[in-house]
């Protein structure tokens, strides 16, 4: 997935800034919560009916480019 921003936005006015998904008020923190506590997508998919599978993917594309960009800074 290479354009999570047509999936994902940062509003003030949603949940206090955090990057959901659009047209929901769904985290991506959420999304990666409810995957690190061993929920596959179908279950995910199940639980909340206006996500998509390419949600979940955008989700993850997202984390993963914000891991790329943060540096360690060692004193």
């Amino acid at each position: 997935m290479n354009d999570f921003s047509q999936y994902i936005s940062i509003r003030p006015d949603i949940r206090f800034g955090k990057p959901c998904i659009k047209e929901t008020r769904i985290a991506v923190n959420d999304i990666l919560g409810w995957l690190a506590s061993g929920m596959t997508h179908q279950e995910i998919l199940n639980d909340y009916p206006l996500l998509k599978e390419e949600h979940i993917l955008a989700a993850l594309a997202f984390a993963a480019n914000r891991e790329s960009i943060i540096k360690l800074v060692v004193n």
